[in-house]
């Protein structure tokens, strides 16, 4: 048994990371609210060797604007959150570059926001909630957005448009 758990570490140690793959997700708004925020959303995400879907930057479709985000935060975020939410991932928005004004616009006053979504699936709705920490201390959820599915966004391959090597100057 411990001679293939041992190869069986070192290649998942290896090609996990090489095995991941980028995504671009887009999402409608779906309700009143959501589209007073922001007309839709993409998600720049990493598709793992088994099919997880980790998010790493969200976009905005309508505003031009962008966000890094990432996984993790307090479980003060989680606790704030309206009663039987599902969602559970939290992600921290980089105070970085349109971090700062997306925070505002999610949860204005707050100090630091968080967003919480559920699990990310190709071709299913997605909730997100953004949670705020106040100048108290205390967690504050602020806002439900709902999105519906649109599609993955089409990535041209790495030689440039027409598959061909990239010309040379």
């Amino acid at each position: 048994m411990r001679s293939i758990l041992i190869p069986l570490l070192a290649f998942s140690a290896v090609a996990g990371p090489a095995a991941a793959e980028t995504r671009y997700l887009a999402y409608d708004a779906s309700d009143r609210v959501t589209q007073a925020m922001t007309r839709g959303i993409t998600l720049e995400a990493d598709r793992g060797l088994f099919g997880a879907i980790s998010v790493r930057r969200i976009i905005s479709t309508s505003n031009r604007g962008s966000a890094d985000i990432r996984r993790g935060g307090p479980d003060a975020v989680r606790r704030a959150l309206p009663a039987g939410s599902p969602e559970t991932s939290v992600y921290t928005i980089s105070p970085d570059g349109g971090g700062r004004g997306l925070s505002r616009a999610l949860c204005p006053g707050a100090d630091e926001a968080w967003m919480v979504l559920g699990r990310v699936r190709l071709g299913r709705p997605m909730t997100v909630h953004a949670v705020g920490r106040w100048p108290d201390g205390g967690y504050r959820h602020c806002v439900q957005l709902s999105y519906n599915w649109r599609g993955e966004w089409a990535v041209p391959p790495a030689s440039g448009p027409g598959g061909g090597d990239a010309p040379t100057p």
